[in-house]
């Protein structure tokens, strides 16, 4: 019995670990497809970019003092030059995306 309990277990972990994984990787995948043109590949967009709409680093004091949920209601609503995602993205996308970015500032 204590077998059985500890397979699954272990079925269980994995399970969690891959979809953790699945979704570093969809908030990835995201980034790229929707926001890497005007924030950049690293996190750091292109200086003409920057330039011409006010996009900033992810390492920039002013971006990393924002919230999550305040990078979420911009991704979400949109800002300044920056579209609004809520009708091109599901909410998880949205979120994930985000986490994607900040982890580029680190």
């Amino acid at each position: 019995m204590s077998n059985t309990i500890r397979m699954q277990s272990a079925l269980a972990a994995i399970l969690l670990l891959s979809g953790a994984v699945g979704l570093a990787q969809s908030g990835e995948a995201t980034y790229k497809a929707k926001c890497q043109s005007c924030h950049g590949a690293q996190g750091v967009p292109n200086p003409g970019i920057a330039k011409a709409m006010g996009v900033k680093p992810a390492g920039d004091p002013a971006v990393k003092a924002e919230s999550a949920a305040q990078m979420i209601a911009i991704t979400t609503n949109g800002k300044a030059k920056m579209p609004a995602f809520k009708s091109k993205l599901s909410d998880a996308e949205i979120k994930a995306s985000v986490d994607y970015f900040r982890s580029l500032a680190k």
